[in-house]
């Protein structure tokens, strides 16, 4: 059976079999295509010859290629899955990435705004206009709860619980969780409600929070293209993504006080180890915290 015949039954596979969606299917076709492609180039007709020095082998040209150390862990990733597939399927005999060590992820430090970047950011769209209002109650919203990008666009009305000061969101793997809003987000949000969604909503009904200028809900790419405009507008040279609001969010709770567990639950994080991305943040507040006490007591010894 010809390579490029298996990849197809490979992915139609995933679509009908497991329900993926079409991005995730769409990101495992690229890596394996990849794969394919390097497997032609080193004459290595079938699936059945490739072992682990190939796999070492195709690893080490993406690095000479210069691919990202996170392009890689996910070429990985796709293999692996695709040769669980296929020994699965007796397409093979072995598996040669039960050999094969997932590179370690590098842990980047993820950027945040200043809490002086985060006011020019705030302050920067035109709340005399429609969008402008829509779009600071966002800004306001987003950086007061943390949300990623696809909970903000799929907030719907019954999810304000604005009087009670929370809201409700649904998170990845379907995960519930009840966020506290403060008040001058609640006072922007409500703001837009009264004032600009129903401007924006004209003769149309929808249920979703955050609307564009023709009535239907807010996409990623708006969010996104809106969010970048802003950006320039309060001359903030940084390259700020709507990810950077949720980071900025937990840095600066972390700074004022809270502890891991309490940003794990605001984020949704299901496990502590992503959250401990913020550790270096909770060291440097215990090493404040130890100097300033350790002065008293030196002082107090001096007295």
């Amino acid at each position: 059976m010809a390579i490029n015949n298996i990849l197809m039954d490979y992915l139609h596979y995933l679509k009908v079999e497991r329900g993926l969606s079409e991005n995730t299917i769409n990101s495992y076709g690229i890596d394996l295509k990849l794969f394919l492609e390097y497997l032609r180039e080193n004459e290595i007709p079938s699936f059945k010859q490739v072992n682990k020095e190939v796999i070492v082998n195709y690893m080490q040209s993406e690095k000479n290629n210069n691919k990202a150390n996170s392009s890689i862990l996910r070429s990985v990733s796709s293999l692996r899955k695709f040769f669980q597939y296929l020994a699965q399927e007796k397409i093979i005999e072995k598996d040669p990435m039960l050999l094969i060590d997932t590179p370690k992820k590098k842990q980047h430090l993820p950027q945040v705004l200043t809490k002086e970047e985060v006011e020019k950011l705030l302050r920067s769209p035109n709340t005399g206009q429609v969008l402008g209002l829509r779009d600071r109650a966002m800004l306001e919203l987003m950086y007061a709860t943390g949300l990623r990008i696809s909970e903000i666009i799929n907030l719907k009305l019954e999810d304000l619980h604005l009087t009670m000061g929370t809201l409700q969101t649904l998170g990845k793997g379907h995960k519930e969780r009840i966020v506290p809003v403060g008040d001058e987000a609640i006072k922007w949000v409500n703001r837009y409600l009264e004032e600009a969604r129903p401007k924006l909503l004209k003769q149309k009904r929808s249920n979703y929070l955050f609307l564009n200028f023709h009535g239907n809900n807010l996409t990623r790419q708006g969010v996104w293209k809106n969010l970048k405009a802003e950006v320039r507008k309060a001359g903030i040279q940084k390259n700020i993504t709507p990810h950077t609001l949720r980071h900025s969010f937990a840095t600066h709770i972390l700074e004022n006080g809270a502890d891991l567990r309490i940003v794990q639950e605001l984020l949704g994080h299901s496990n502590i180890s992503t959250t401990q991305i913020y550790t270096h943040i909770q060291d440097k507040r215990l090493t404040s915290v130890y100097d300033r006490c350790f002065q008293k007591i030196e002082k107090s010894k001096e007295e």
